[in-house]
């Protein structure tokens, strides 16, 4: 046990540094010319039809009346809206260049349009924000499983008699 408390407070101590020498991070990441970019749309594409086949595969067996699977829907509709987020914002700042960005410091950014259209900027903006789709898919996926692994248990209990 003696052992322990030093080398955990070293652990501490390295997540703490390794924390506060944090980079910026980006919500949507650029790729190469021109191949990387076609690729990931691509990929955006198969996981829209991807989860769009999982809702209509849960409509069609009835899943979406238990809790676990409803919110797995939610999930694959929030994927959806999310894929569409981002290959909206690839689309705009990568393969028409309409959008240009200029680092002002660490917090600030300059989104540049032709023709100064603020409106265009501010769409690309929000659309920036896709983590409002995201996580909260994640969540209702995460919810949907623990749901059903709940139900299964229950279901597999020695004193649940059907």
């Amino acid at each position: 046990m003696k052992l322990c408390r030093p080398l955990m407070t070293t652990a501490i101590r390295v997540l703490i540094v390794l924390l506060l020498n944090a980079v910026p991070a980006t919500a949507t990441q650029t790729h190469g010319e021109p191949e990387g970019l076609y690729v990931h749309q691509m990929a955006h594409f198969f996981f829209i039809v991807s989860m769009g086949i999982l809702e209509f595969w849960l409509r069609q067996r009835n899943l979406v009346r238990k809790p676990g699977w409803r919110y797995i829907q939610m999930a694959a509709v929030l994927l959806i809206l999310w894929n569409l987020d981002a290959m909206f914002v690839h689309f705009l700042a990568e393969q028409v260049d309409f959008i240009k960005i200029t680092p002002i410091d660490l917090w600030h950014i300059k989104i540049s349009t032709p023709e100064n259209q603020k409106f265009i900027a501010i769409l690309y903006y929000a659309a920036k924000l896709d983590h409002l789709l995201c996580v909260p898919a994640m969540c209702c996926m995460y919810h949907g499983l623990q749901t059903l692994l709940k139900d299964t248990a229950a279901a597999e209990s020695p004193t649940h008699r059907p």
